[in-house]
Parts: structure tokens; C-alpha cells; sequence
């Protein structure tokens, strides 16, 4: 089985599918085992799932750490034991805010923020996922961890007993909106859950001009076309800085060598990681300054 080109392919996931169904589908479709995404989105979820081909897979992390954006509705004065619609109600109790209500708590919930992670998500305590214990119906204590959210925007709202918000939020990596859903409506005085939650948006990667459905990409496949679809792994980080360097340096990049900062990256910022181009404009490797150093992370080699 030949590994691909390195690279992305940009899913506008549909609801109903995991993010594992993707890449599954993906791995089946392009015929190669090293197939990964960049953060996960639950099966009610829709919107952009970055999935890494190949030797990018070892790239995804830096997509990871991108802000994320997401258009959330939310269903105030209704709780589920999910957090969102797939769940079962847990209470149901009116909760008549209005707009200025919510424009007034929002700035609460914007910076650097303390989360509480579901117990419906992927992380592990004790070495058991939490929706794992979810299912047998237990619930653990989990502390209460910083999340990074840049932007909360009103972008529409329906007043009435049971308001609907849709709300544009930016946050950094690890935050759960659904949690941050209900923060907000605890804040307000009742609870809330999300009826639905598309992420558009994971930095400069836009699901509206470059995502493909499903179906787009297995009518792709059909047609031999697919690998046309792929992201080159440059543009893809297209987020980060990125220096260029000659052919006598580009054999030491290759090699994973370390470089004094002044010299290769000169004016990126300590512990910023950077793209290393060849002369033609493809990625080598991502660097990251250290100190004095510039040290190599990733070696596409």
C-alpha cells in the first residue's frame, strides 16, 4: 500500500458521522493506513475536519493549536445530560432572557477562562475515557481547566420562554462550547444545551471556500481525482511564518539540523514554531525557536 503525497483534505463533516468515521472512510478511499484529523467533532456536530495524508499526519498538531470557529445555536432553559440535542432532557425550566441580558454576561466568558470538560467527551480519567464512563452512568470529578475564547458574537436571537441564540464563537484549542453554552445560561440563571454547532472556521482554513462534503470526495475517488483535492502541507500552515532557505541549508534542514535563530529565522518569536521552505515554496520541516536556537519539530523527509 504506497503512501500518498503528503497533505490535507479539508471535510465539511455532515451530521451523524464521528470524525473516526472520516478518517476511516478517508483511509479506505485514498488506500493508505496513515490517515489522522485535527480535533474532534461530536456525530451532531457539522462543519470542518482537517484530516492529514501520509507523512502529514505528524503536521496535525499544528493545525490543532489554530483558533477554531463555530456558529452555536443555543436552546436556553433546557438542559440535556450531553450538553446538546442527542441528549436526553434533564430539566426544563422557562427562562425568558433577552438579548441585552446575554450582551451583558458574554463578557464574562471571553479571555482566558476556567472549563469544566463533560463527562460526554474524549478525555481520560483513570485511564477510561469519560464517555466511556458516561455510558455506564457515572459521573467523576474533573477539574476545572484554563481554555482560551477570543470572540463571542450575537448573530441572532429569538426571544421568548425558551430563547435560541446563535452565537459565532473563536476559541483555542480544548474548549468545549457546549460547556461554555451552559456557563453562559447558568450565568444568566438557568441552563442551556446546543441544538446544533457547525465549526467553519480552524485558522485560516475555511470550511465555506475549501471544505468537500463526503460525497464530493468519494465521487472524487470514483473518478481517480481525489489526490487533486489534497492540500499541499505549505498552505496548509499557511498560518505560520515561514522562512525560505538555499540548497546548501535546505540539506541540513533535512537532516534535522539546529541553527543559530539570528541566522535561519530572524524575527520569529521564542517558541513560535515555523515553516522551512525549499526554493520552489514546499515545506521541509517545521522549526521552532528555542532560546538562541532554532530546533527542528517536524523533518518532512
Amino acid at each position: 500500500m504506497s503512501e500518498p503525497s503528503p497533505g490535507f483534505l479539508l471535510v465539511d463533516k455532515e451530521g451523524g458521522w464521528t470524525s473516526h468515521d472520516v478518517v476511516a472512510r478517508l483511509r479506505r478511499l485514498m488506500g493508505v493506513k496513515k490517515v489522522g484529523h485535527a480535533g474532534t467533532l461530536d456525530p451532531m456536530a457539522t462543519g470542518l475536519v482537517v484530516v492529514g495524508l501520509g507523512r502529514a499526519t505528524r503536521l496535525l498538531r499544528f493545525v490543532q493549536e489554530l483558533p477554531k470557529a463555530y456558529v452555536a445555536r443555543v436552546a436556553f432553559g433546557v438542559a440535556t445530560d450531553t450538553l446538546d440535542a442527542d441528549g436526553a432532557i434533564l430539566s426544563r425550566e422557562p427562562m425568558p432572557v433577552t438579548t441585552d441580558d446575554l450582551e451583558a454576561i458574554l463578557p464574562r466568558f471571553i479571555g482566558r477562562v476556567m472549563q469544566v470538560p463533560p463527562m460526554v467527551s474524549a478525555l481520560r480519567v483513570d485511564g477510561r475515557r469519560l464517555y466511556e464512563l458516561a455510558r455506564e452512568g457515572r459521573v467523576v470529578d474533573r477539574p476545572a481547566r484554563p481554555v482560551e475564547v477570543y470572540e463571542i458574537e450575537i448573530v441572532d436571537f429569538a426571544p421568548c420562554d425558551y430563547p435560541e441564540a446563535v452565537l459565532r464563537i473563536v476559541c483555542g484549542k480544548g474548549t468545549y462550547v457546549r460547556s461554555l453554552a451552559d456557563d453562559i445560561a447558568q450565568a444568566l440563571g438557568g441552563r442551556a444545551h446546543l441544538a446544533s454547532l457547525r465549526r467553519t472556521r480552524i485558522g485560516s482554513l475555511d470550511v465555506e471556500s475549501s471544505g468537500h462534503q463526503m460525497a464530493v470526495l468519494e465521487e472524487a475517488a470514483g473518478m481517480n481525482q481525489l489526490s487533486g483535492l489534497v492540500v499541499p502541507p505549505e498552505d496548509a500552515l499557511a498560518d505560520l511564518p515561514s522562512v525560505q532557505v538555499d540548497s546548501s541549508a535546505a540539506e541540513a534542514v533535512l537532516h534535522g539540523a539546529q541553527f543559530p535563530s539570528t541566522l535561519i529565522a530572524a524575527g520569529v518569536a521564542d517558541d513560535q514554531p515555523f515553516r522551512v521552505l525549499d526554493r520552489s515554496g514546499g515545506l521541509m520541516a517545521v522549526y521552532r525557536i528555542t532560546g538562541s536556537r532554532a530546533v527542528a519539530e517536524v523533518v518532512l523527509s
